[in-house]
């Protein structure tokens, strides 16, 4: 199968979840290219990215800002193409049908008069929209979009309307969580059309600290949160829950280490400088998921005070490792974390729960392996990606027919 990967940015290192269904699809043998329409240029870069050379799989879809300029552009990347196939790049410029957009989908459209695809799979909704003017003006792959979150809250604000021509045009649409499914159902989403397909990541690539029963405990206890530090996560509450523990029990030894950056960084810095934490509280910045792996086996417990939150693949990463769990019971929380089992939830905003729940963990050791333990075992049994992604060609395979098609992926599924 040929299949196009439609994203924002790429690659971009807190979207490993896009990744793994990447280098997962291509393990399968399916041709996958990707078009981004930003490159983050981030300081790192996945070890994946390299080791698959997916750059080379990868083009940039520069569209300039300045409508003169988009426009004079567009219409000479119609001249050029036009005699690729007519009638759809002269459709592209139907503004009546297409609006304000046809000055955008040039642009988009060059890509797929030279190659086409099986499946175009659009991450988050805004590029589903996108590509949904695609098969408006002729162009016959299936079209997937896989909704995360911001793209539903997007959707919510606005009563649904953006989304519209895509719930209409899309093969398929998968809700990242039953949080999210829900929520799609209620802005217009299609039943026969909407798919559950969780996030997933590869256990084999996170080590089990508790594998050999060795004892961890130490006397300094190292919380840590792995987060973008935007409002929606709640760090500033996690801040102020690690102050009101160490009022609960002053002769904590603690470190809480949060990795992640954003638009909130300074503001969170004040607020640990102001509550005299900075002995305690460090912000690490961005690291590659290698990186945060070593860094959570070294940790004892996780923290997630998010606020709002489709999913959280951070948290399925941590109990891959073992870390017992304090969250928040939002949005797609609880799908990733069974409360008393793998870890506890509490209410957002709550820092006198968040804080009584890291003083209890902190108090019962004993906890951490059985909590660990029970967290792999569900990662390994629900979100394992190679279980997940088989799952998805499965999906593309059931858009697409053919019985020849299902007998070719059926045979590598066997030897995968």
């Amino acid at each position: 199968m040929k299949i196009a990967f439609v994203l924002d940015y790429f690659p971009k290192l807190s979207e490993t979840f896009i990744l793994n269904q990447i280098t997962g699809l291509i393990d399968y043998g399916c041709d996958v290219k990707i078009f981004a329409f930003h490159n983050p240029n981030e300081e790192k870069i996945h070890h994946d990215v390299i080791k698959y050379k997916l750059l080379e799989r990868t083009e940039y879809i520069i569209i300039p800002h300045n409508k003169v300029e988009r426009a004079i552009k567009a219409t000479d990347l119609v001249i050029k193409n036009i005699n690729k196939n007519p009638y759809v790049v002269l459709n592209s410029l139907n503004i009546f049908k297409n609006r304000l957009y046809s000055l955008n989908l040039p642009y988009l459209l060059v890509y797929f008069l030279d190659e086409a695809f099986d499946i175009v799979h659009c991450h988050f909704g805004p590029n589903g929209v996108k590509c949904s003017y695609l098969k408006d003006i002729g162009i016959k792959s299936k079209l997937i979009t896989t909704f995360y979150g911001y793209d539903v809250r997007l959707g919510i604000e606005t009563g649904g309307k953006i989304y519209q021509k895509l719930f209409k045009n899309a093969d398929c649409i998968l809700a990242a969580s039953r949080y999210l499914y829900k929520h799609l159902i209620g802005l217009g989403a299609d039943h026969a059309k909407l798919r559950l397909h969780y996030p997933g990541i590869n256990p084999d690539n996170f080590i089990f600290k508790y594998k050999f029963n060795k004892d961890y405990i130490k006397d300094e206890i190292t919380i840590l949160t792995v987060a973008r530090l935007v409002k929606e996560k709640g760090i500033d509450y996690g801040i102020f829950a690690i102050s009101k523990l160490i009022k609960l029990n002053p002769k904590i030894n603690l470190k809480y280490l949060i990795v992640g950056n954003g638009p909130l960084k300074d503001y969170l810095k004040r607020i640990v400088k102001d509550l005299n934490l900075q002995n305690i509280v460090k912000f690490l910045g961005w690291m590659r998921q290698d990186e945060i792996v070593k860094l959570m086996v070294k940790s004892d417990i996780f923290l997630l005070p998010s606020v709002s939150e489709a999913f959280g693949v951070v948290l399925l990463e941590a109990q891959a490792v073992g870390l017992p769990i304090v969250a928040t019971n939002v949005g797609g929380i609880p799908e990733a974390i069974v409360n008393g089992k793998s870890g506890f939830l509490v209410p957002k905003r709550d820092i006198d729960a968040l804080a009584k729940r890291l003083k209890y963990l902190i108090e019962h050791p004993e906890l951490w392996p059985k909590m660990g333990r029970f967290g792999r075992k569900i990662i390994e049994s629900k979100y394992n990606i190679k279980k997940l992604n088989r799952q998805l060609i499965k999906v593309y395979k059931n858009l697409l027919g053919g019985l020849f098609q299902s007998i070719i992926i059926n045979i590598k599924f066997m030897y995968y």
